[in-house]
């Protein structure tokens, strides 16, 4: 059985300032190279998003639960842990607080059979204090199926999104941190064995796009229409993982197992969309993105590892150390 701690207005200060990227300081005249190496001991990590306050990027861990710091000149220190954290995947961060999405692909140091394959959890952190502030149970929303929460969004109210890749679902968890499901629907689900929804983004214009992974297509959640759910036209992508909106037009999504990331284009509020081009150099493995300093950031993740170990039942095959961060071109 797991607990729960639910604090109330927790959330509300967590999420201000999410909805967009946090730049450096000194942005937009930072100087970020156009390819970071790390090393970080068998890290894999999954997300990745920016801190101003730190001036790090910051990274979380598939297998050693925990979440690092990565320096522009590629210097990766740890930052934190917890004993509920097991696998964390997406992350934002913003207003001295860190949102991470808590899944568990049976990969992980911390992994357990009561939880593989079945958890889906929001944690909140504070980013001076390395405390977890916040635990969201997500998975007891819809009992008896696999769960494994993935990624995040905010809108302006405070409320976050997160999508689950092993159910129809994507969960929103209001400002004082009350759970539910958004939407539950077929068409949003995947076989067993492959990984439904991922990568979520709020739209100013007051939806959210989500990407589903085993069809390479993008889903519209109309947050103003009753949450109607529609999917984006004119476009067939090669799978599909983290995403990133800049403006209001443009998405940057990692795609093609990780290989490329594609700038996908909508004049029509996402009801069509169009490829503008495909950056193919410098991605393996590749997971999800961020926008910093005017510029997309996709961290190389080896997530290939991470699914074939999982497929195995085997996490003892997880032993790389070398990771990157690449600036789209």
């Amino acid at each position: 059985m797991k607990t729960s701690c639910i604090v109330s207005g927790v959330l509300l200060a967590a999420s201000a300032c999410l909805t967009g990227c946090e730049d450096h300081r000194d942005s937009p005249n930072a100087v970020f190279p156009d390819r970071i190496e790390f090393t970080a001991a068998r890290q894999y990590p999954e997300g990745i998003a920016y801190s101003a306050q730190l001036d790090r990027f910051i990274i979380t861990s598939i297998t050693q639960g925990k979440i690092g710091t990565v320096s522009t000149t590629g210097v990766y220190e740890d930052l934190l842990t917890d004993p509920a954290l097991i696998s964390g995947i997406g992350v934002k961060v913003g207003n001295g607080r860190i949102l991470v999405c808590n899944g568990d692909q049976g990969v992980s140091v911390k992994s357990k059979p009561e939880t593989a394959f079945q958890l889906a959890e929001l944690l909140v952190f504070d980013l001076t204090t390395r405390q977890l502030t916040n635990r969201v149970d997500l998975d007891n929303l819809l009992p008896g199926v696999r769960h494994f929460a993935n990624d995040l969004a905010v809108d302006p109210q405070n409320n976050v999104y997160v999508t689950d890749s092993f159910a129809p679902v994507i969960y929103k968890v209001a400002p004082d941190g009350t759970p539910s499901i958004l939407v539950n629907d077929t068409r949003l689900g995947a076989p067993m064995g492959m990984f439904g929804m991922n990568g979520i983004i709020y739209h100013p214009g007051g939806y959210l796009i989500a990407v589903k992974t085993s069809e390479g297509k993008l889903f519209k959640i109309d947050l103003n229409n009753g949450n109607a759910i529609t999917e984006v036209g004119g476009l067939t992508l090669q799978g599909g993982d983290g995403i990133t909106l800049v403006g209001t037009t443009d998405l940057y999504i990692v795609t093609n197992s990780g290989s490329q990331v594609s700038l996908v284009r909508s004049t029509d509020n996402f009801a069509t969309a169009s490829l503008v081009r495909n950056d193919t150099n410098g991605y393996a493995q590749a997971t999800t993105n961020v926008l910093v300093n005017n510029s997309i950031f996709t961290l190389n993740a080896r997530i290939g590892e991470v699914g074939a170990a999982a497929m195995a039942m085997n996490p003892g095959q997880l032993q790389s150390n070398q990771y990157s961060i690449q600036k789209f071109r």
